[in-house]
């Protein structure tokens, strides 16, 4: 599984063009009154602010190469505030494993960069926004997650240890040696290094057998 393309909500729509293009440097792709897209890697990150009722944040992340963690964290030092959890501006996934480093948007969403060790190639190019290769994570958040599981299982989407799904954790969805995840879960999970709780919000995700992921403006998910 790869995730195509993914559309976010967002209040705060002209603030978060000029973070994506003039702060981090990604390209604008389209645009419209409503909406904008941008380039990630082999990826399309869409915000929108059509329907958008409060202030939705999420949490996704972006796979980059794996040994330029230290040269990201530099380069990403300079342009915003790094989020810290117990004193500390990066984690160790020893289990995976993986370094990662997080922060806010504009409007609130949780970024992640993660370098993976064994799974994300390396570059010998210096670290720049085009360093990244594709969105690798964004948290699908259902009151039901064992339904939800057996739908995403129906898309060909599973659990990445292909372990029963845990109504009380996160579910990782996808192949673990491709590294790229849609994080299945219940609302109010914290999200690490953040003082935020997982919440229903509207979104689509498209992955690269042509399905659609969708949770609609009344919570429903749909599998297009």
């Amino acid at each position: 599984m790869e995730i195509k393309s993914l559309t976010l909500q967002t209040d705060n729509l002209q603030a978060m063009k000029e973070f994506y293009m003039n702060k981090l440097g990604f390209h604008l792709i389209a645009e419209n009154k409503d909406s904008f897209q941008i380039q990630t890697g082999t990826s399309i990150l869409e915000f929108t602010n059509r329907d958008t009722v409060g202030k939705p944040f999420y949490h996704f992340a972006f796979n980059i190469p794996a040994n330029q963690f230290e040269e990201a964290k530099f380069w990403l030092k300079n342009k915003v505030q790094l989020l810290t959890e117990d004193g500390e501006d990066q984690i160790n996934f020893s289990h995976l494993p993986a370094h990662a480093i997080y922060f806010e948007d504009p409007s609130g969403n949780i970024l992640e960069f993660i370098a993976r060790y064994g799974v994300n190639e390396e570059s010998s190019e210096p670290f720049t926004i085009n360093s990244i290769f594709h969105i690798s994570e964004i948290g699908l958040i259902v009151d039901d997650v064992l339904k939800v599981g057996k739908e995403l299982s129906k898309a060909h989407i599973f659990e990445r240890d292909n372990k029963p799904l845990n109504e009380q954790s996160l579910n990782f969805m996808g192949v673990r040696e491709i590294g790229i995840f849609i994080i299945l879960a219940r609302p109010g999970r914290r999200w690490i290094f953040s003082d935020k709780y997982s919440t229903i919000l509207p979104l689509e995700i498209s992955v690269n057998n042509g399905r659609k992921l969708i949770v609609n403006h009344d919570g429903e998910f749909i599998i297009e």
